[in-house]
Protein backbone atom coordinates (compact mmCIF):
# COMPACT_ATOMS: atom_id res chain seq x y z
CA UNK A 1 0.00 0.00 0.00
CA UNK A 2 1.68 3.39 -0.93
CA UNK A 3 0.59 6.18 1.41
CA UNK A 4 1.86 9.58 -0.08
CA UNK A 5 1.03 12.96 2.16
CA UNK A 6 0.97 14.80 -0.97
CA UNK A 7 -2.50 12.55 -1.73
CA UNK A 8 -5.67 15.40 -1.95
CA UNK A 9 -7.67 13.35 0.20
CA UNK A 10 -6.18 13.36 3.84
CA UNK A 11 -5.13 10.03 5.26
CA UNK A 12 -6.91 8.48 8.11
CA UNK A 13 -4.60 7.56 10.79
CA UNK A 14 -6.89 5.08 12.33
CA UNK A 15 -7.07 3.45 9.06
CA UNK A 16 -3.14 2.43 8.99
CA UNK A 17 -1.13 -0.23 10.61
CA UNK A 18 1.49 0.54 12.70
CA UNK A 19 3.84 -0.53 10.05
CA UNK A 20 1.83 1.91 7.42
CA UNK A 21 1.99 4.89 9.96
CA UNK A 22 5.99 4.15 10.31
CA UNK A 23 6.50 4.70 6.58
CA UNK A 24 4.46 7.14 6.00
CA UNK A 25 6.12 9.44 9.18
CA UNK A 26 9.42 7.98 7.44
CA UNK A 27 8.89 9.34 4.00
CA UNK A 28 7.90 12.96 6.15
CA UNK A 29 11.78 12.41 7.87
CA UNK A 30 10.28 11.18 11.11
CA UNK A 31 11.90 8.26 12.97
CA UNK A 32 10.31 5.08 14.24
CA UNK A 33 10.62 6.80 17.72
CA UNK A 34 7.96 9.61 16.53
CA UNK A 35 5.76 6.74 14.95
CA UNK A 36 5.93 4.60 17.74
CA UNK A 37 4.90 7.93 19.87
CA UNK A 38 2.21 8.88 17.30
CA UNK A 39 0.53 5.13 17.52
CA UNK A 40 0.27 5.45 21.50
CA UNK A 41 -1.26 8.82 21.51
CA UNK A 42 -3.99 6.90 18.66
CA UNK A 43 -4.42 4.26 20.54
CA UNK A 44 -3.74 4.56 24.40
CA UNK A 45 -5.22 8.20 25.31
CA UNK A 46 -8.92 8.35 25.66
CA UNK A 47 -8.73 11.79 24.02
CA UNK A 48 -6.49 11.71 21.46
CA UNK A 49 -7.02 15.47 18.93
CA UNK A 50 -4.59 16.58 16.48
CA UNK A 51 -6.10 19.74 17.76
CA UNK A 52 -4.14 20.10 20.76
CA UNK A 53 -1.13 17.34 19.53
CA UNK A 54 -0.71 16.95 23.13
CA UNK A 55 3.05 14.61 23.31
CA UNK A 56 3.94 15.12 19.83
CA UNK A 57 6.68 17.60 18.27
CA UNK A 58 4.88 20.66 17.23
CA UNK A 59 6.39 20.66 13.90
CA UNK A 60 4.98 17.00 12.99
CA UNK A 61 1.60 18.30 14.25
CA UNK A 62 1.69 20.49 11.81
CA UNK A 63 2.28 18.45 9.51
CA UNK A 64 -0.46 16.25 10.42
CA UNK A 65 -2.99 19.00 10.67
CA UNK A 66 -2.37 19.84 6.65
CA UNK A 67 -2.23 15.87 5.56
CA UNK A 68 -4.01 13.87 7.99
CA UNK A 69 -6.92 13.37 10.13
CA UNK A 70 -8.04 11.24 13.23
CA UNK A 71 -11.76 12.12 13.87
CA UNK A 72 -14.31 10.24 15.76
CA UNK A 73 -17.29 8.88 14.19
CA UNK A 74 -20.11 11.07 14.81
CA UNK A 75 -23.33 9.84 16.45
CA UNK A 76 -26.16 10.56 15.27
CA UNK A 77 -28.62 9.34 17.60
CA UNK A 78 -28.15 6.74 20.05
CA UNK A 79 -30.61 4.39 21.67
CA UNK A 80 -31.15 1.97 25.22
CA UNK A 81 -32.84 -1.04 25.18
CA UNK A 82 -35.20 -1.68 28.11
CA UNK A 83 -33.33 -4.46 28.91
CA UNK A 84 -30.39 -2.28 30.63
CA UNK A 85 -27.58 -3.64 28.95
CA UNK A 86 -28.19 -2.84 25.55
CA UNK A 87 -27.31 0.67 23.42
CA UNK A 88 -27.56 0.68 19.58
CA UNK A 89 -25.61 3.74 17.95
CA UNK A 90 -26.77 5.52 14.67
CA UNK A 91 -22.96 6.65 13.39
CA UNK A 92 -22.60 9.55 10.89
CA UNK A 93 -19.38 8.55 8.41
CA UNK A 94 -17.73 11.57 6.11
CA UNK A 95 -19.86 11.57 3.33
CA UNK A 96 -23.38 11.64 5.16
CA UNK A 97 -23.96 7.48 4.69
CA UNK A 98 -24.55 5.73 8.29
CA UNK A 99 -23.77 2.55 9.68
CA UNK A 100 -25.34 1.14 13.34
CA UNK A 101 -23.04 -0.25 15.83
CA UNK A 102 -24.21 -1.90 18.66
CA UNK A 103 -23.01 -1.93 22.73
CA UNK A 104 -24.20 -5.03 24.54
CA UNK A 105 -23.06 -4.90 28.73
CA UNK A 106 -22.84 -8.47 30.08
CA UNK A 107 -22.03 -9.84 33.81
CA UNK A 108 -18.22 -9.04 33.85
CA UNK A 109 -18.02 -7.94 30.00
CA UNK A 110 -18.73 -6.01 26.99
CA UNK A 111 -19.01 -6.73 23.98
CA UNK A 112 -18.80 -4.03 20.57
CA UNK A 113 -21.27 -5.91 17.72
CA UNK A 114 -19.38 -3.26 14.55
CA UNK A 115 -20.71 -2.90 10.65
CA UNK A 116 -18.24 -3.74 7.71
CA UNK A 117 -20.35 -1.88 5.06
CA UNK A 118 -22.92 0.32 4.45
CA UNK A 119 -25.65 -1.74 3.52
CA UNK A 120 -24.81 -5.71 2.18
CA UNK A 121 -25.03 -7.05 -0.66
CA UNK A 122 -25.98 -10.94 0.30
CA UNK A 123 -29.42 -10.43 0.53
CA UNK A 124 -30.60 -13.31 3.41
CA UNK A 125 -33.95 -12.77 3.82
CA UNK A 126 -34.91 -12.20 7.08
CA UNK A 127 -31.66 -9.41 7.76
CA UNK A 128 -32.74 -6.00 7.96
CA UNK A 129 -29.15 -4.94 6.49
CA UNK A 130 -29.57 -7.25 3.20
CA UNK A 131 -33.34 -6.20 3.18
CA UNK A 132 -31.94 -2.48 2.78
CA UNK A 133 -29.25 -3.46 -0.20
CA UNK A 134 -25.67 -2.36 -0.68
CA UNK A 135 -24.55 1.02 -0.60
CA UNK A 136 -20.33 0.90 -0.01
CA UNK A 137 -18.07 -0.75 1.54
CA UNK A 138 -16.62 0.47 4.96
CA UNK A 139 -13.08 1.47 5.17
CA UNK A 140 -10.76 0.13 7.68
CA UNK A 141 -10.73 3.46 9.34
CA UNK A 142 -14.21 3.29 9.90
CA UNK A 143 -14.12 0.10 11.08
CA UNK A 144 -11.34 0.83 13.82
CA UNK A 145 -13.64 4.04 15.03
CA UNK A 146 -16.50 1.83 15.94
CA UNK A 147 -14.25 -0.06 18.28
CA UNK A 148 -12.68 3.32 19.61
CA UNK A 149 -16.39 4.68 20.34
CA UNK A 150 -17.44 1.81 22.28
CA UNK A 151 -13.84 1.84 23.95
CA UNK A 152 -13.77 5.46 24.74
CA UNK A 153 -17.90 5.02 25.93
CA UNK A 154 -17.36 2.08 28.44
CA UNK A 155 -13.68 4.04 29.80
CA UNK A 156 -16.10 6.71 30.84
CA UNK A 157 -17.53 3.88 32.91
CA UNK A 158 -14.44 2.37 34.39
CA UNK A 159 -15.11 -0.63 32.18
CA UNK A 160 -13.17 -2.25 29.15
CA UNK A 161 -13.61 -3.37 26.17
CA UNK A 162 -13.36 -7.34 26.11
CA UNK A 163 -14.95 -9.02 22.95
CA UNK A 164 -15.15 -7.63 19.12
CA UNK A 165 -17.81 -9.32 16.78
CA UNK A 166 -17.99 -8.67 13.28
CA UNK A 167 -21.39 -9.43 13.26
CA UNK A 168 -23.47 -5.88 12.18
CA UNK A 169 -24.30 -4.23 8.80
CA UNK A 170 -22.55 -5.98 5.67
CA UNK A 171 -20.81 -9.39 4.52
CA UNK A 172 -16.91 -8.92 6.04
CA UNK A 173 -15.18 -11.39 3.69
CA UNK A 174 -16.98 -9.52 1.29
CA UNK A 175 -14.76 -6.56 2.44
CA UNK A 176 -12.11 -8.66 3.04
CA UNK A 177 -8.93 -6.39 2.66
CA UNK A 178 -10.51 -3.76 4.39
CA UNK A 179 -12.05 -6.04 7.28
CA UNK A 180 -8.20 -7.72 7.21
CA UNK A 181 -6.58 -4.35 7.72
CA UNK A 182 -8.81 -2.92 9.93
CA UNK A 183 -8.48 -6.00 12.81
CA UNK A 184 -4.14 -5.94 12.86
CA UNK A 185 -5.08 -2.75 13.91
CA UNK A 186 -7.46 -3.77 17.00
CA UNK A 187 -5.31 -6.72 17.79
CA UNK A 188 -1.63 -5.03 17.86
CA UNK A 189 -0.29 -5.15 20.84
CA UNK A 190 1.06 -1.90 21.07
CA UNK A 191 -2.60 -0.11 20.74
CA UNK A 192 -6.13 -1.59 21.26
CA UNK A 193 -4.75 -4.85 22.24
CA UNK A 194 -7.50 -7.19 21.94
CA UNK A 195 -7.13 -10.58 21.97
CA UNK A 196 -7.65 -13.04 18.59
CA UNK A 197 -9.87 -15.04 21.09
CA UNK A 198 -12.15 -12.42 21.99
CA UNK A 199 -12.61 -11.41 18.04
CA UNK A 200 -15.10 -13.25 16.16
CA UNK A 201 -16.02 -12.61 12.41
CA UNK A 202 -19.20 -14.02 10.75
CA UNK A 203 -19.92 -14.68 7.90
CA UNK A 204 -22.60 -16.11 5.18
CA UNK A 205 -20.41 -18.30 3.92
CA UNK A 206 -18.23 -16.94 1.01
CA UNK A 207 -15.59 -19.89 0.52
CA UNK A 208 -13.06 -18.38 -1.20
CA UNK A 209 -12.98 -15.72 1.47
CA UNK A 210 -12.80 -19.14 4.50
CA UNK A 211 -10.11 -20.87 2.02
CA UNK A 212 -8.03 -17.19 2.55
CA UNK A 213 -8.55 -17.05 6.15
CA UNK A 214 -7.37 -20.64 6.35
CA UNK A 215 -4.39 -20.08 4.21
CA UNK A 216 -3.47 -16.48 5.63
CA UNK A 217 -3.72 -18.01 9.56
CA UNK A 218 -5.73 -15.43 10.79
CA UNK A 219 -6.03 -15.94 14.05
CA UNK A 220 -9.48 -14.76 15.15
CA UNK A 221 -12.80 -17.00 15.33
CA UNK A 222 -14.73 -17.91 12.83
CA UNK A 223 -18.60 -18.15 12.83
CA UNK A 224 -20.48 -19.43 9.77
CA UNK A 225 -23.89 -18.45 8.95
CA UNK A 226 -25.82 -21.86 7.99
CA UNK A 227 -29.89 -21.77 8.59
CA UNK A 228 -30.28 -24.47 6.35
CA UNK A 229 -28.89 -28.19 6.48
CA UNK A 230 -30.08 -28.72 2.34
CA UNK A 231 -28.94 -26.74 -0.47
CA UNK A 232 -32.95 -25.71 -1.86
CA UNK A 233 -33.96 -24.40 1.93
CA UNK A 234 -30.75 -22.64 2.34
CA UNK A 235 -30.62 -21.03 -1.16
CA UNK A 236 -34.26 -19.99 -0.34
CA UNK A 237 -33.05 -17.68 2.95
CA UNK A 238 -29.58 -17.25 2.00
CA UNK A 239 -28.86 -16.48 -1.88
CA UNK A 240 -25.39 -16.70 -1.96
CA UNK A 241 -25.82 -20.37 -1.67
CA UNK A 242 -26.85 -20.56 -4.79
CA UNK A 243 -23.11 -19.34 -6.10
CA UNK A 244 -21.61 -21.58 -2.91
CA UNK A 245 -23.32 -25.18 -2.05
CA UNK A 246 -23.48 -26.48 1.07
CA UNK A 247 -20.89 -29.45 0.11
CA UNK A 248 -18.26 -26.64 -1.59
CA UNK A 249 -19.17 -24.66 2.17
CA UNK A 250 -18.38 -27.36 4.34
CA UNK A 251 -15.24 -28.26 2.87
CA UNK A 252 -14.07 -25.10 3.19
CA UNK A 253 -14.97 -25.11 6.97
CA UNK A 254 -13.18 -28.62 7.14
CA UNK A 255 -9.81 -27.10 5.69
CA UNK A 256 -10.13 -23.88 8.16
CA UNK A 257 -10.74 -26.05 10.83
CA UNK A 258 -7.64 -28.79 9.72
CA UNK A 259 -5.42 -25.52 8.45
CA UNK A 260 -6.04 -23.57 11.92
CA UNK A 261 -6.53 -26.12 14.58
CA UNK A 262 -9.63 -24.41 15.52
CA UNK A 263 -13.12 -24.86 16.29
CA UNK A 264 -16.08 -23.21 13.44
CA UNK A 265 -19.04 -22.07 14.78
CA UNK A 266 -22.46 -22.35 13.12
CA UNK A 267 -25.14 -19.74 13.27
CA UNK A 268 -28.63 -20.68 13.07
CA UNK A 269 -31.44 -18.67 12.63
CA UNK A 270 -34.42 -20.53 14.14
CA UNK A 271 -37.53 -20.20 12.43
CA UNK A 272 -41.35 -21.29 13.38
CA UNK A 273 -42.44 -24.06 10.65
CA UNK A 274 -38.91 -23.82 8.06
CA UNK A 275 -35.71 -24.93 9.60
CA UNK A 276 -36.36 -25.70 13.16
CA UNK A 277 -38.19 -29.23 12.35
CA UNK A 278 -36.50 -32.03 13.97
CA UNK A 279 -35.92 -33.69 10.58
CA UNK A 280 -33.28 -30.38 9.70
CA UNK A 281 -31.93 -30.94 13.35
CA UNK A 282 -31.19 -34.42 12.13
CA UNK A 283 -29.87 -33.68 8.78
CA UNK A 284 -27.69 -30.88 10.42
CA UNK A 285 -26.28 -32.90 13.04
CA UNK A 286 -25.29 -35.27 10.11
CA UNK A 287 -24.04 -32.35 7.81
CA UNK A 288 -21.37 -31.89 11.08
CA UNK A 289 -20.65 -34.72 12.58
CA UNK A 290 -17.26 -35.35 11.66
CA UNK A 291 -15.70 -31.27 11.64
CA UNK A 292 -14.66 -29.75 15.12
CA UNK A 293 -18.26 -27.21 15.37
CA UNK A 294 -20.56 -25.57 17.93
CA UNK A 295 -23.60 -24.22 16.92
CA UNK A 296 -25.01 -20.79 17.84
CA UNK A 297 -29.10 -21.05 17.96
CA UNK A 298 -30.79 -18.27 17.60
CA UNK A 299 -34.50 -17.11 17.61
CA UNK A 300 -35.54 -15.29 14.87
CA UNK A 301 -35.18 -11.62 15.36
CA UNK A 302 -38.49 -9.70 14.29
CA UNK A 303 -37.69 -6.76 10.88
CA UNK A 304 -39.97 -5.03 8.88
CA UNK A 305 -39.63 -6.93 5.28
CA UNK A 306 -39.41 -10.54 6.93
CA UNK A 307 -42.81 -12.32 7.68
CA UNK A 308 -41.46 -15.52 9.72
CA UNK A 309 -41.65 -15.76 13.07
CA UNK A 310 -39.05 -16.74 16.07
CA UNK A 311 -39.46 -21.00 16.59
CA UNK A 312 -41.25 -21.38 20.21
CA UNK A 313 -38.31 -22.38 22.76
CA UNK A 314 -39.92 -26.04 23.12
CA UNK A 315 -39.18 -26.05 19.58
CA UNK A 316 -35.56 -24.54 20.15
CA UNK A 317 -34.66 -27.27 23.61
CA UNK A 318 -36.26 -29.99 21.03
CA UNK A 319 -33.63 -29.20 17.91
CA UNK A 320 -31.16 -28.75 20.42
CA UNK A 321 -31.76 -32.13 22.27
CA UNK A 322 -31.08 -33.72 18.42
CA UNK A 323 -28.25 -32.17 18.13
CA UNK A 324 -26.65 -33.63 20.92
CA UNK A 325 -27.35 -37.01 19.86
CA UNK A 326 -24.81 -35.95 17.55
CA UNK A 327 -22.54 -35.02 19.57
CA UNK A 328 -22.49 -31.51 18.31
CA UNK A 329 -22.58 -29.09 21.34
CA UNK A 330 -25.14 -26.09 20.74
CA UNK A 331 -26.32 -23.25 22.64
CA UNK A 332 -29.35 -21.19 22.71
CA UNK A 333 -28.15 -17.86 21.96
CA UNK A 334 -28.98 -14.95 24.60
CA UNK A 335 -31.23 -11.94 23.23
CA UNK A 336 -30.32 -8.40 23.60
CA UNK A 337 -31.69 -5.41 22.36
CA UNK A 338 -34.92 -7.08 20.45
CA UNK A 339 -37.08 -3.98 21.58
CA UNK A 340 -34.68 -1.24 19.52
CA UNK A 341 -34.08 -3.47 16.32
CA UNK A 342 -30.48 -3.89 17.68
CA UNK A 343 -30.62 -7.77 18.00
CA UNK A 344 -28.96 -10.60 14.90
CA UNK A 345 -30.07 -9.69 11.66
CA UNK A 346 -32.00 -6.54 12.58
CA UNK A 347 -29.73 -3.63 11.95
CA UNK A 348 -30.88 -1.50 9.30
CA UNK A 349 -29.51 2.19 8.75
CA UNK A 350 -31.96 4.83 8.96
CA UNK A 351 -32.40 8.06 10.80
CA UNK A 352 -35.63 8.33 11.62
CA UNK A 353 -36.40 6.13 15.41
CA UNK A 354 -36.25 2.26 14.47
CA UNK A 355 -39.04 0.43 14.70
CA UNK A 356 -40.53 -1.06 18.16
CA UNK A 357 -40.22 -4.67 18.67
CA UNK A 358 -41.44 -7.14 21.63
CA UNK A 359 -40.43 -10.71 22.44
CA UNK A 360 -42.97 -13.34 22.65
CA UNK A 361 -43.35 -14.68 26.46
CA UNK A 362 -42.47 -17.85 24.97
CA UNK A 363 -39.78 -17.19 23.90
CA UNK A 364 -38.62 -16.48 27.24
CA UNK A 365 -38.86 -19.67 28.88
CA UNK A 366 -40.20 -22.92 28.19
CA UNK A 367 -43.66 -23.77 28.27
CA UNK A 368 -44.96 -24.62 31.40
Amino acid sequence: MQISGSEQESIDLYGLSRAQLAALLQSWGYSDYHAAQLWRSLYRSSEFSLQSGKDLRSDLVTRLRSSARAEPLAVYTQTDSADGFTRKFLLRLSDNQMIETVLMRFQGRATACVSTQVGCAMGCVFCATGQMGFTRHLAAGEIVGQVLHIRHLLHKRGETLRNVVLMGMGEPLHNYDQTMLALEIIMDHNGLALAPKHITLSTVGIVPGIRRLADEQRPFRLAVSLHAATDAERAALVPPARRWPLDELIAACRYYSRQRRRRVFFEWTLIAGKNDTADQAHALGQLLHDLDAHVNLIPLNPTLGYQGIPAHQTSANSFQAILSMYGLPSTIRQRRGIDIAAGCGQLRARETTPPAFSIPPSLEQPNG
